[in-house]
Order: C-alpha cells, then sequence, then structure tokens
C-alpha cells in the first residue's frame, strides 16, 4: 500500500515539476510550486523525517508561497 502511495505522489511530483516550467501565468506557478513542496512534505514524512516534513510545509509551501505572491504584486507580474 505505501510503495503505491510513494509512487503516486513522485508521479505528482514530476507533473508538477514540468507544470512549473511549462505554465506562462506567475500566480499559477506559485500555486503549482507550492503543491510541489507539499508533496515532498508528504514524501519526507512516508521516509519517517517528521523534522524535515515539517519544514518543508512551513518554509517551502508556507513561507516561499506568500513571498512569491508578494513579489509578484510588487512587481505588477499580475498585469498582462
Amino acid at each position: 500500500m505505501i510503495e503505491v502511495l510513494e509512487i503516486s505522489l513522485l508521479v505528482f511530483l514530476i507533473a508538477c515539476a514540468l507544470a512549473v516550467v511549462l505554465l506562462k501565468d506567475m500566480i499559477s506557478i506559485v500555486v503549482v510550486f507550492a503543491s510541489y513542496s507539499l508533496i515532498m512534505a508528504l514524501l519526507w514524512q512516508l521516509l519517517e523525517a517528521p523534522d524535515i516534513a515539517i519544514t518543508e510545509a512551513a518554509i517551502g509551501a508556507g513561507l516561499t508561497t506568500v513571498l512569491f505572491v508578494a513579489a509578484i504584486r510588487r512587481t505588477g507580474g499580475l498585469k498582462k
């Protein structure tokens, strides 16, 4: 059961990485990058590294997403 979950998370992780490269809209990229970080946190938890999982969730998905959105808003990246 765990192996199926790990493989499906890895496939979704690769899909997120490809989506970040291929997308054009900056907000969409930030959302996909945040989901990438959350998947990494889940994988760290499955690998029995809860300290790294918590750090990845807080910094990778939380703080980094807020900073990216703030940078996009300040630079006018939302305007077309």
